[in-house]
């Protein structure tokens, strides 16, 4: 269901905004610092302080930058549900944390990873520099995910783009999301066995309402244990860690793209991207893209023109 979400952003964060979203810009409307069209969500923010998140992903895309002022209804957004609470002393347990990276890019794969982060090692997470991978760079998080993967357990998922685009006709982002996170959590607490984690925080896509309903149709279900939070690096740096492992492979992953095709492939779903479709398919039209591209993004018929005019 569409949304319609408001934040008030004091300059600076609406600036930051702008760069996150460069790569996505689109034509500014009247009255406006910038407009990005993002995959479910479009961002506009105005002269006024007033950042406007419109889409099927609004209410996510929102809750990275601050909390809503307005909801659909033109309401105060004051309302609480039990997935927004984590127990008392949360972040000092032993988690298992899980995170996504590359759902909104066009170009490169779909990377899942679910780390085990023991309240004995989170001291040795903070001194390797385990924090909100917003905040780091591109060569820090290479870095950092390096470390990481030989001082923790951890399982990540890989979904090629050619894979995607054959089983996205059979399933939406939130499912596919579900089965990804859900696969990469089981796998982990069997090697885990016997010790089991005090809790297991997911970076929160959806209600848990809709991720258990989806959770139905997949085989290996966990079910119990469960803790949903937007922004879940903030509250557990298991997903912190589990993010940082996932933007590394997914970086290589473009590098390794870019080294096949003799062209830069970048993330995100903006302009860059449409070039960078449009050159591979001039190389080898769409049996080429399709190993590369999430072929249902709007960026296939805008590099189709561009390739093709």
């Amino acid at each position: 269901m569409s949304q319609s979400i408001t934040l008030k952003c004091h300059k600076d964060v609406i600036n930051k905004m702008n760069t996150t979203y460069q790569q996505s810009l689109t034509k500014v409307p009247p009255y406006a610092v910038f407009s990005a069209k993002l995959p479910g969500v479009t961002v506009t923010a105005y002269n006024s302080g007033k950042v406007l998140f419109q889409g099927v992903n609004a209410e996510k895309e929102a809750s990275k930058w601050g909390e809503p002022e307005t909801s659909k209804k033109g309401t105060k957004n004051t309302t609480t549900s039990k997935e927004d609470s984590l127990p008392s002393g949360f972040s000092n347990w032993s988690v298992v944390g899980s995170d996504e990276v590359g759902n909104g890019s066009y170009l490169g794969p779909v990377v899942v990873c679910a780390t085990y982060a023991k309240k004995e090692q989170l001291p040795l997470l903070k001194e390797l520099g385990v924090k909100d991978s917003k905040m780091l760079t591109d060569p820090m998080i290479k870095k950092i995910a390096k470390d990481l993967k030989l001082v923790i357990p951890f399982r990540q998922l890989i979904v090629t783009p050619k894979k995607y685009n054959e089983i996205q006709p059979n399933y939406n982002v939130n499912r596919m999301k579900v089965a990804l996170h859900n696969q990469a959590i089981h796998l982990l607490l069997n090697d885990l066995l016997p010790e089991k984690p005090e809790g297991i925080l997911i970076d929160q896509f959806t209600t848990e309402k809709n991720y258990r309903s989806y959770l139905k149709q997949e085989p290996n279900q966990v079910t119990s244990n469960l803790y949903f939070k937007t922004k879940g690096e903030q509250y557990h740096l298991s997903v912190a860690a589990a993010s940082i492992i996932c933007r590394a492979t997914f970086l290589e992953e473009l590098d390794k793209a870019s080294k096949e095709l003799g062209i830069t492939v970048p993330s995100g779903a903006g302009t860059k991207s449409d070039q960078a479709a449009a050159k591979i398919l001039k190389k080898g039209g769409l049996p080429l893209l399709e190993n590369y591209a999430k072929l249902h993004f709007a960026n296939t018929e805008k590099a189709k023109k561009i390739a093709f005019r």
